[in-house]
């Protein structure tokens, strides 16, 4: 039923951002287009520049991943610049997504104004172009999710299409405490909730690098070239990998216990810990000054009771009469 819910909300996501699009689109409102052989760039008005980049830039990063994968584009995707927030991050209906790739339309649609840190428009386009060229060679049934996202964030040096912390490590927390998300729970859909999703981009990853690590390059295109052959994923991982998805699934896991330990945690947090020690150290002490404040101000006033406070001593009475000339 799960499974179900999944695919009709993931479907019906799709239907919404091609109505959007459709409602939206640069030609129907006569937006700016430049087009040639390769290539359609459709933007709003005031992003000439990055649309020109855009055009120049295609080629390059086209041949790349053709080499990567040796497989042709043998299509002309069109890739949408969109240059305010708003309607985007509605399309998507989550804050975190900066890029979203339709291959059913060729289509590409980047939240330009969230081109910044490393999310450079060369990346973010490389790895929703990568999103298409395996959509194109694989069909959607033999093509799961954390694959999909695994492959592309490899293929574009590590980068997701979401906003995340790179800082945050949601993958070694989860291996430490036991919850990490199975991979049949990504196969069509990704969580909603920002920890979740962002640890399901991260174990896309690292499974997929674990592959490349452990089989090399030519395993993971290996595996790849028998999806598009038609294979199931079980099939083609038996005979690229000469194992199951199950059983590399779980020597990714033991790989990931033995790497990920609390020594390690530690060790790859130091200064997080220590801001965070200081901090608490910090309000300790502050706490204690205010009680040390109150005590001290108890001793010196009234008591709240209504008995009277702490007398002056004979020695200060006596002190004080001597240097008025009162005392011996």
């Amino acid at each position: 039923m799960t499974l179900l819910h999944n695919s009709f909300k993931y479907a019906f996501l799709l239907v919404a951002i091609y109505s959007l699009t459709l409602s939206t689109s640069p030609v129907a409102n006569a937006a700016s287009v430049i087009r040639d052989e390769q290539v359609i760039v459709e933007f709003d008005e005031p992003l000439a520049g990055a649309a020109e980049d855009v055009r120049k830039t295609y080629p390059a990063l086209k041949r790349e991943l053709e080499e990567t994968f040796r497989w042709r584009v043998d299509f002309i995707p069109v890739i949408r610049l969109v240059r305010e927030s708003g309607n985007f991050r509605r399309m998507v209906e989550n804050s975190l997504i900066v890029a979203v790739a339709m291959p059913a339309r060729d289509l590409i649609i980047i939240d330009y104004s969230r081109m910044k840190g490393p999310f450079t428009l060369e990346a973010t386009l490389k790895h929703e172009l990568c999103h298409l060229m395996l959509h194109h060679n694989i069909i959607r049934d033999g093509l799961p999710r954390w694959l999909d996202e695994g492959v592309c964030q490899w293929a574009s040096g590590g980068l997701s299409e979401i906003m995340v912390d790179t800082g945050r490590t949601d993958l070694e927390g989860a291996v430490l405490s036991k919850r990490l998300l199975p991979l049949s729970q990504l196969s069509t859909t990704f969580p909603d909730d920002t920890p979740s999703l962002s640890l399901a981009y991260q174990e896309s990853k690292s499974f997929i690098e674990y592959i490349n690590n452990e089989f090399g390059s030519s395993g993971l295109l290996t595996l790849l070239e028998h999806l598009r052959a038609g294979l199931s994923l079980e099939e083609a991982g038996q005979k690229s990998l000469a194992v199951s998805i199950l059983d590399l699934e779980r020597k990714w896991r033991d790989h990931l216990k033995n790497r990920i330990t609390w020594i390690t945690y530690v060790s790859n947090n130091v200064y997080e810990i220590l801001f965070l020690l200081g901090g608490l150290l910090t309000i300790y002490g502050f706490v204690r000054l205010i009680r040390r404040r109150k005590t001290y101000k108890d001793e010196d006033g009234e008591d709240t009771t209504g008995e009277p406070g702490p007398q002056p001593s004979l020695w200060l009475i006596k002190r004080g009469d001597r240097e008025n000339g009162k005392g011996n």
